[in-house]
């Protein structure tokens, strides 16, 4: 499985239905809207690189409302979620 975190910049006029749009994409775990210089995360959760590529070049381009993107592909996931339920297996 390979992570990736996605930084989004919207068009003015994608600003109100971009995080539906993002969420609903295959392959995207969570979609945020986010203060600062970006206005959405997305957080992909794929089989490999190569849809970390296809969500990104293909599924987004396909989003009306997209300016801009930044991705960054996880080296190694530490999730405290991930660690609950590894030790919970047989409770």
């Amino acid at each position: 499985m390979t992570h990736a975190v996605v930084l989004i910049k919207a068009e003015r006029e994608g600003l109100a239905t971009l995080g539906s749009q993002l969420a609903d994409v295959d392959g995207v775990a969570e979609a945020y809207s986010v203060t600062g210089h970006w206005d959405f995360v997305a957080i992909l959760r794929v089989r490999d690189q190569k849809e970390v590529q296809d969500v990104v070049t293909s599924r987004f381009s396909a989003l009306s409302g997209i300016k801009d993107t930044e991705t960054m592909v996880a080296f190694e996931a530490f999730s405290q979620h991930d660690l609950e339920a590894l030790f919970s297996i047989g409770n």
